[in-house]
């Protein structure tokens, strides 16, 4: 997964004529926890039907072409490594804006769980 294979995947929709925006979210491992203790690596584990219906619920709302979504799953990840891509294309900015958010936000409290090792 690359961004810039997302791109061209979004690219590629037969409907992009329609779109005055694209959207990407590039979710990256930290070096640090939220609590700031430094982290070795990061695992992420995907519900994948739940998440196949996330997207397809946020693809329904006004506006929207298309969301693309690449998340590296059970895999070590290192710090710096990409964990995430997320593209949402749309017509216009206040519709793309809301649904990349909204759908950031469900895949990360509903779809995925994560594992960070800390350095001892």
């Amino acid at each position: 997964m690359a961004l810039e294979d997302v791109i061209g995947k979004i690219r590629s929709n037969p409907e992009i004529k329609k779109c005055g925006m694209v959207l990407y979210h590039n979710g990256l491992v930290r070096e640090t926890s939220r609590a700031g203790e430094p982290v070795t690596s990061l695992k992420v584990h995907v519900d994948y039907p739940l998440l196949e219906k996330v997207i397809a619920e946020q693809k329904k709302r006004e506006g929207i072409i298309d969301i693309i979504v690449e998340i590296y799953d059970e895999k070590v990840l290192l710090p710096g490594d990409d964990v995430m891509v997320l593209a949402v294309a749309g017509d216009i900015r206040p519709n793309v804006k809301k649904v990349l958010s909204d759908t950031l936000e469900e895949i990360k409290l509903r779809c995925t769980s994560k594992e960070e090792v800390l350095l001892d």
